[in-house]
């Protein structure tokens, strides 16, 4: 069974950085981060390949940045300049050769003075 562990949700104030991990138990060709504010369609943040090549969502492009750690089957987002429009819960998505994707459980990020 594919396992999703997220972790770094916090509460934050506006300007702030924070930084999300998500560990999973086997290796996937894209790993990533998506979110969902209330009342919101989950939203793509950033993807990864095991290659290296990523993809960003223009709202965070240029304040987020996403890495991997292959041999720790881990992936990081990195948050800065945080606004209180990237609260959401943010979820951790893998997706593997044959196109399957699974989620983790999300993580709660808020932003807010």
């Amino acid at each position: 069974q594919v396992q999703l562990v997220e972790s770094g949700g916090s509460l934050v104030q506006p300007g702030g950085s924070l930084r999300l991990s998500c560990t999973a138990n086997g290796r996937f060709n894209v790993m990533g981060w998506y979110r969902q504010a209330p009342g919101k369609q989950r939203e793509l943040v950033a993807t990864i390949t095991v290659s290296g090549s990523t993809n960003f969502a223009d709202s965070v492009a240029g304040r987020f940045t996403i890495s991997r750690d292959n041999a720790k089957n881990t992936v990081y987002l990195q948050m800065n300049s945080l606004k209180p429009e990237d609260t959401a819960v943010y979820y951790c998505h893998a997706q593997n050769r044959l196109l399957n994707t699974f989620w983790g459980q999300g993580t709660q990020v808020t932003v807010s003075s």
